[in-house]
């Protein structure tokens, strides 16, 4: 009795084992189709976040795309969204012959990212913590002393 008391625990735990390991792979980040989001980052002669509202959901996987078509560059800077967020990677993007090409990929914490003039860079991230944050700017000073925050490139992230 013992003995198949004993072995029929094993069997529930072998098979416990192989559900725990099937959740785990239908959670593989790695596998997920990413949601693109654009953000434009200034206009020429506006300095701007274009949309200036973004929204995003806990446990999706995004693709932040920062576009820079203005003649200055800009910051997108948000403390708060990036403790919020897990990041897969970013990605620094060039546009030749029509077509985007990857120039370099960072990894790891990521706390502000910068855009120069006619350049793009693909934040892929995972938000793990709900919020809203109302601290997304741009910290460029122009040369009037202003930041371009102060020239009303600010915005709001909301993670529900």
């Amino acid at each position: 009795m013992f003995l198949r008391s004993f072995l029929l625990s094993s069997l529930a735990l072998v098979l416990a084992g192989f559900v725990t390991s099937a959740a785990y792979a239908a959670g593989d980040l790695s596998r997920l189709q990413p949601i693109e989001v654009v953000v434009d980052l200034g206009k020429p002669g506006n300095h701007a976040f274009f949309p200036d509202k973004l929204k995003f959901e806990t446990g999706k996987l995004y693709k932040l795309v920062l576009r820079n078509h203005s003649g200055d560059p800009h910051y997108f800077t948000s403390h708060g969204f990036s403790q919020a967020v897990w990041t897969r990677k970013v990605q620094v993007t060039q546009m030749r012959d029509g077509k985007p090409v990857t120039l370099a990929e960072f990894k790891g914490a990521i706390r502000e990212i910068e855009v120069y003039p006619g350049h793009s860079a693909e934040w892929w991230f995972v938000p793990v913590a709900a919020g809203r944050f109302t601290d997304l700017h741009c910290g460029i000073r122009g040369s009037d002393g202003k930041t371009h925050a102060d020239h009303g490139m600010t915005g709001e992230i909301v993670v529900e």
